[in-house]
């Protein structure tokens, strides 16, 4: 009896331990997301308040009325449509590019065996330790020798050369994937080309959704590349568009942040839509290195 009772203390004890450590998780988590989350709250706050309420003190978070003209007013100071037909031409060049080429180099790199495969590897793996202000002023250079300066072609045309990020991610997915599929379908007389786009692609759709929203996301919001490469107005990009609410003496907050909201709201569907595939794709992509 005395070690049943002993058992079951034990028992108790444990269980009171597990739900204190779930308890203090959950609070540390929910800690992390109001921490994170804030940043948002206040954009979406700031754009629904007049000036005077902006400044006001103590900080009101709920606007009374809500300032609907500064999303009207937003629109109507910058040609809104046209940068955002510019940034999706960039985004969707820039994805398809990058999930093309990052797919064909991660393959290699997963499937064929060759002589000095793994160092090649490491060699690709290193140049993410390039700050890209290192190499900002040598690329400028270049195309501006190549005469692509204010032209949408340095901000897409390197999507088509690989992303080393990207490349890890797509190998190591790769090669969780059971070679016995690649032997089966040769042994059916299908080519390297086919066992890429019949067998892994299809297989890959996590780590392809994965790619996609991270290339999406990183090009929608890049601020300083289309600042670079872009002389004219026209061409400009969401992102460089925000820009222009901030004057040399005084920022009209209400505006920018209006601007701002819905500039986040194409990056905001996109990762919505692709959750699933996103979490699965970063969670399988590390299992074998």
């Amino acid at each position: 009896m005395s070690l049943m009772r002993r058992n079951e203390h034990l028992l108790v004890s444990r269980s009171r331990r597990r739900r204190l450590v779930d308890a203090l998780v959950y609070l540390i988590c929910s800690v992390l997301i109001v921490i994170f989350i804030f940043p948002t709250l206040w954009m979406v706050s700031t754009s629904l308040k007049s000036v005077a309420q902006i400044y006001k003190v103590p900080l009101i978070w709920i606007p009374r009325p809500p300032a609907w003209s500064n999303y009207i007013n937003a629109l109507q100071a910058m040609p809104f449509e046209k940068y955002v037909r510019n940034s999706l031409f960039i985004v969707v060049t820039v994805t398809l590019g990058t999930v093309l080429s990052s797919s064909f180099v991660a393959y290699g790199f997963a499937r064929f065996r060759a002589p000095g495969r793994e160092i090649l590897f490491m060699i690709v793996l290193s140049t993410m330790m390039l700050p890209y202000a290192v190499t900002l002023i040598p690329q400028f250079i270049m195309f501006s020798k190549m005469q692509w300066i204010n032209t949408y072609r340095p901000l897409t045309i390197p999507a088509y050369l690989g992303s080393p990020f990207f490349i890890f991610l797509l190998r190591q997915f790769f090669m969780t994937i059971p070679r016995e599929l690649d032997e089966a379908a040769k042994m059916d007389g299908c080519s390297a080309l086919g066992i890429l786009l019949r067998i892994i692609l299809p297989l890959s759709k996590p780590a392809l959704v994965t790619v996609v929203v991270f290339s999406a996301i990183w090009t929608w919001n890049d601020f300083l590349g289309p600042l670079v490469y872009l002389s004219s107005k026209d061409k400009f990009t969401v992102a460089v568009g925000l820009s222009f609410f901030r004057g040399e003496h005084s920022t009209d907050w209400g505006m920018l942040m209006a601007a701002s909201t819905m500039a986040t709201i194409p990056s905001l569907i996109v990762f919505l839509l692709a959750q699933r595939y996103f979490v699965q794709g970063i969670a399988t992509s590390g299992l074998k290195g």
